[in-house]
């Protein structure tokens, strides 16, 4: 053995504790931290690499490794964990689902198939506990993936399947040049479903817009009806629980209730939205959701667990394995309850469900009922606010966690992102367009978020705003 991984082997627990000494001092400075630093130089981009060194012959173990990570790297990373990053749809990680997830290194398992059973009979438990909470019937199959993207790739993947079944080709074996053109509809599609039919080879042009509900991107089922009237041959419908810029919701049983006329495949994109089912005051916004063919949800999102984990539920996991089987005699047969390396892109993935069984069993239905409901009178809260600073428009209803807004005047997405550059250090903001203008948005999933940082952030918003009209 190389003598620096034998020494480190011998003070194992010394080199571990100092680790975790290291960890929890980044995480109790996360509330202080500049929540994205700013560059030193105005003119410098905030991801400019520093200079790369070149690997050494002779690394020197783990704690020169901590060493050179805590002088170059630490000061760059933002507070991305922290209560006051609302970019993207960020959550962070529960203590709970922390410790499962340093155990799911320490464990070291590939959950992926039965000669080594134990990861995925853990990994089905929790997608049990998942559709659970969710309010999923046992008709929903699912398997955990890395994030919403791969979730609409692999549920897309089951549509292109469920297409071929209906026009007798097999794409699985043939391509997907054996479907001819195919139409996937929707009111406001997440860019990740146009990449998904990019690698899924049906092509970005395969989606078609439908028209949306006036001042909402809400799909208008009327025009989802027409749509799907003039189709030649199956589609396939996305849906949205929540959409990324005003968490807008289409009317899932109004969409399900069209496949008794019209012959689709019902995809759901509910990434964060799905969420709301949580919370009784909201629960209604995903009535329907038990009804789709395949349901994508995020949860790095709002189930606060680390990146990357995300989970897949379908109907038909037989078609889902047609696409994704792995035929090699290591890897077992298909059987009637497939291995999951039969079910994903992934021959191999970490215990990525044991994060999310460890915060779901430390803190239940109820513990993350209340973090939903948090962000959510967080979210309003910081909508109330920009509601009354001079300067600022909102766009849209704080409708569940997301607050989207512009500036009142001369909003080009230059002084936009002049604004969020000046607000960076207190809280993060990302760029949308929302209805052809510009905006940003704040999205609230994170479980520190208190009271506190809904009127520190709007203080700091205020500063920002104030400046940047000056």
């Amino acid at each position: 053995m190389h003598p620096e991984l034998a020494a480190d082997l011998g003070q194992l627990p010394e080199v571990l504790e100092e680790a975790r000494r290291h960890a929890l001092a980044f995480l109790a400075g996360l509330d202080e931290r500049p929540v994205v630093a700013r560059p030193e130089r105005p003119e410098a981009e905030p991801t400019q690499h520093p200079t790369a060194t070149p690997l050494a012959t002779e690394g020197g173990g783990v704690r020169a490794a901590l060493a050179e990570f805590e002088r170059r790297w630490e000061p760059r990373l933002s507070a991305s964990a922290g209560p006051r990053y609302f970019g993207f749809v960020t959550g962070g990680a529960t203590p709970a689902a922390l410790a499962g997830d340093w155990l799911t290194s320490a464990v070291d398992q590939n959950s992926n198939s039965s000669l080594d059973p134990a990861g995925q009979q853990l990994e089905r438990e929790t997608v049990g506990w998942l559709r659970e909470l969710f309010g999923l019937s046992a008709a929903h199959h699912g398997t955990f993936v890395s994030g919403a993207a791969m979730s609409n790739t692999v549920g897309l993947a089951v549509a292109r399947e469920w297409l071929g079944e209906r026009l007798g080709v097999d794409v699985a074996e043939d391509g997907a040049g054996a479907l001819g053109p195919v139409r996937v509809l929707s009111g406001s599609a997440h860019s990740s479903v146009a990449k998904a039919l990019s690698v899924l080879g049906l092509g970005r042009a395969a989606l078609r817009a439908v028209p949306v509900l006036p001042g909402r991107e809400a799909v208008d089922v009327a025009a989802l009806e027409r749509a799907l009237a003039e189709a030649d041959g199956p589609c396939v419908v996305v849906a949205n629980a929540g959409t990324v810029n005003t968490v807008d919701f289409d009317d899932l049983r109004a969409i399900a209730a069209l496949r008794e006329r019209y012959g689709f495949w019902l995809h759901v994109d509910a990434a964060f939205g799905a969420f709301a089912a949580l919370s009784p005051e909201h629960a209604e916004l995903v009535a329907g959701l038990d009804l789709a063919d395949s349901v994508c949800v995020d949860l790095h999102k709002w189930l606060n667990v680390p990146y990357d984990s995300a989970v897949q539920f379908t109907r038909r996991p037989d078609l889902q394995a047609r696409v994704f089987r792995n035929a090699a005699a290591y890897l077992g047969p298909l059987g009637e309850q497939p291995d999951l390396v039969h079910l994903t892109p992934e021959n191999s993935h970490r215990l990525r469900a044991l994060a999310a069984w460890f915060t779901l069993r430390a803190y239940g239905r109820a513990g993350h009922r209340e973090i939903v409901e948090r962000c959510v009178a967080g979210a309003r809260a910081l909508g109330a606010e920009v509601a009354r600073i001079d300067g600022l428009e909102l766009l849209a209803p704080v409708r569940l966690n997301v607050v989207c807004f512009t500036l009142a005047a001369d909003p080009t997405p230059e002084r936009l992102a002049e604004l969020a550059a000046e607000l960076a250090e207190e809280a993060f903001l990302t760029p949308t367009h929302y209805a052809g203008r510009p905006a940003l948005r704040a999205a609230f999933s994170n479980w520190r978020t208190t009271e506190a940082d809904v009127r520190r952030t709007a203080r700091a918003l205020a500063r920002a705003v104030r400046k940047a009209t000056a």
